[in-house]
């Protein structure tokens, strides 16, 4: 075979590896797992990106969910499970529990977690750019940003001396943040209360306790299951009439006061980007954990007005949104 021809056979097979590969991916029916701890209503986000990325149900994806329904004891049996139907890769919900579920369950399989508030002091990874395990994920950063919600909350609420934390007191992500969530409280000189949830029957008594040591506002370490009972912590703060911020807009749109935080629905989509990259072939390890950059402050006028709160227009000038 003369040069020529031989050079335009190698072109044309070249030319045809990028389709054949193409092909493959399409014929493939790849399996999703979905871990979380209370509830999965938030999947609904990762399967309408992964929907707009090529993968619909039924084709050319299985999208198996398992939930704890927010009893932290089970998760464990529930990412066990999830392992044995053998996903190409599993991505984890809301919280650091579900993150350290599915790492403790497997070493292979790959990991993207949604949502993971101190990823590196949780032991989640040892490094944002280079997790150099099976997980990789977003950041939402959570942890460093209980200073930013107490400072907020001071200059919405001036003279909090004393300030309610609603805490889950075993979970991961508490045991990361609530030290630093401390550190920021002494540096403005303010006192915490801590009020410890294990059920829904301890939020009303933990809030009215905090309430009568002197709690002038309220910070919330939202956990799975502390969002799961955010209409009963809404209720309860505004029946004792206790400013409160939060870090998920959830609790805004259910009349809590304040939130300042990243936006959630958005690190779900971002969660089934890096999903998608690992179905495509590229390693988990290798895909530096992400962290957001935009951070959205809510204000609810309606539930100022019930707290009798006058937010002076300069305030409200902070504000990416404003609920009347």
């Amino acid at each position: 075979m003369r040069r020529r021809e031989l050079l335009g056979v190698l072109g044309g097979a070249a030319a045809a590896w990028p389709l054949a590969a193409t092909a493959q991916q399409a014929s493939r029916t790849f399996r999703v797992g979905y871990l979380a701890l209370a509830g999965a209503d938030d999947a609904i986000f990762v399967k309408e990106r992964l929907k707009q990325l090529g993968y619909a149900e039924g084709k050319n994806l299985i999208f198996d969910i398992r939930s704890a329904n927010g009893i932290l004891e089970t998760l464990g049996t529930q990412a066990s499970e999830l392992i044995k139907a053998d996903p190409d890769v599993i991505i984890t919900g809301f919280g650091t529990a579900t993150a350290k579920a599915a790492q403790a369950a497997t070493s292979t399989i790959p990991v993207v977690f949604s949502n993971v508030g101190d990823p590196i002091g949780s032991n989640v990874v040892q490094s944002l750019s280079r997790p150099g395990a099976n997980l990789t994920g977003l950041a939402g950063q959570a942890a460093e940003l209980g200073g930013k919600r107490l400072e907020l909350l001071s200059q919405f609420v001036p003279n909090i001396s004393t300030v309610a934390v609603l805490e889950e007191p075993a979970a991961p992500f508490t045991i990361a943040a609530l030290p630093r969530l401390r550190e920021a409280a002494k540096a403005k000189g303010q006192q915490l209360a801590l009020c410890d949830i294990r059920s829904a029957a301890d939020v009303e008594s933990s809030l009215a306790a905090a309430a009568n040591a002197g709690a002038g506002g309220l910070v919330v370490l939202e956990t799975p299951v502390l969002i799961g009972l955010r209409e009963l912590i809404v209720d309860a703060a505004a029946a004792l009439r206790m400013p409160a911020i939060y870090s998920v807009r959830d609790f805004v749109d259910m009349g809590g006061f304040l939130s300042y935080g990243p936006d959630a629905r958005q690190l779900y989509r971002r969660a089934a980007e890096l999903a998608d990259k690992i179905l495509k072939g590229e390693k988990p390890a290798e895909i530096p954990v992400e962290q957001p950059t935009r951070f959205n402050l809510i204000v609810n006028l309606k539930a100022a007005k019930a707290l009798g709160l006058a937010i002076a227009p300069t305030l409200l000038a902070l504000a990416d949104e404003v609920i009347e």
